[in-house]
């Protein structure tokens, strides 16, 4: 009887190891934290519901929430996912200074944090960064503008007019969209071969609100008002956003002065928005970065996985994105731009988008 107690006890012992192991990377029984800044705009719509879908393919449970770019809402949100029993938290951060105390909690907890497409700041608790190259989204915006303008072969004594959108100051992703774009076209600038007639160069004076449309609508009126841009006036011949929503606000306040698809200022972008890709349609915008969220998705379900199993995330840098507490092991998806010669390849035939959503 002894002897039988004693290999039951061994049997019952293997079976638990077998079931806690088994537990470790049984996606089934692990919560995933998303957390997103806002609704109102379809990038982060989009970012939201790919996330959560490929999540949950891979067998994961997942708290998805919006926080109305709203950074106390934001907060209690990523509290509750910590208290509910989160094992993993994403998010994409309103202001990347903010979360610093609600992300201790985290720590604490042992909870793993993925910095998603805007890297958190001053946190010990983020564990990985997961985006798109920022910095080379910004230089291929430059890029575009150098080839379209044929600043190449310009001087001061035909120079080019220009402005210049970026978006919110309190999202780190700014210093390398505008950075980016400005190491191409700081060289024109300083040669007279831009000019802008505002002044206005410097990140602070570009930045936008919560990369907000109707704030980057106010600042083009304004800009359009005391510089008098017109068809029949001032010229402007090219106006730098870092992305579709600050785009669609001078977009709107072009038009409203006057401007025609025949006589627009060359206006660049990101995220291929769908009203940016109907205003390229309508020649009211020239091009906008495209960043696949379903790859970037994809990288994110790759480092869960990673991280639940005890092994190494994917990573391909390990140098350029210092939070202020030391290096965050990033991941960095390839942007491409779209325009109206490829935005079909591009954007309806990889099933980004269908036709009648573009029209």
């Amino acid at each position: 009887m002894k002897k039988f107690l004693t290999v039951l006890a061994a049997s019952l012992a293997i079976c638990g190891l077998f079931f806690s192991c088994g537990n470790k990377g049984n996606a089934s029984s692990v919560k995933v934290g998303v957390s997103m800044p806002t609704k109102d705009l379809q990038r982060w719509n989009q970012d939201g519901s790919n996330m959560k879908a490929q999540l949950e393919k891979a067998g994961y449970k997942v708290d998805l929430q919006f926080a109305a770019n709203d950074i106390p809402t934001q907060i209690s949100q990523i509290e509750n996912m910590i208290t509910s029993g989160c094992k993993v938290l994403v998010i994409a951060s309103i202001d990347g200074t903010a979360l610093s105390n609600v992300l201790e909690q985290a720590g604490k907890k042992n909870v793993q944090v993925i910095a998603y497409d805007r890297l958190i700041m001053n946190s010990k608790a983020v564990s990985y960064y997961a985006t798109f190259d920022n910095y080379k989204v910004g230089t291929i915006q430059g890029d575009y503008l150098v080839e379209k303008l044929n600043l190449k072969n310009r001087s001061a004594k035909d120079p080019v007019y220009m402005e210049f959108f970026t978006g919110d100051p309190g999202d780190n992703n700014i210093n390398f969209f505008f950075g980016g774009a400005m190491d191409v076209l700081k060289p024109y600038l300083d040669s007279g071969v831009i000019v802008c007639p505002s002044g206005q160069t410097a990140k602070a004076q570009a930045a936008t609100l919560n990369w907000s449309t109707e704030e980057a609508q106010k600042r083009m009126e304004n800009l359009i008002t005391s510089n008098k841009y017109g068809p029949k006036g001032s010229k402007l011949d090219a106006v730098y956003c870092s992305n579709d929503s600050t785009a669609n606000g001078v977009t709107n306040a072009l038009l409203a002065a006057g401007y025609t698809a025949e006589n627009f200022p060359i206006i660049t972008g990101q995220d291929c928005d769908i009203i940016a890709v109907k205003n390229m349609l309508k020649g009211t915008q020239s091009m906008s970065i495209f960043k696949d969220t379903r790859t970037l998705a994809s990288k994110v379900v790759e480092m869960v996985d990673a991280i639940m199993k005890g092994s190494n995330p994917p990573v391909n840098d390990t140098k350029t994105y210092d939070n202020g507490t030391g290096v965050i092991p990033s991941f960095l998806c390839e942007p491409v731009y779209g325009s109206v010669d490829n935005y079909k390849e591009l954007l309806i035939d990889s099933g980004y988008y269908t036709e009648d959503q573009l029209k």
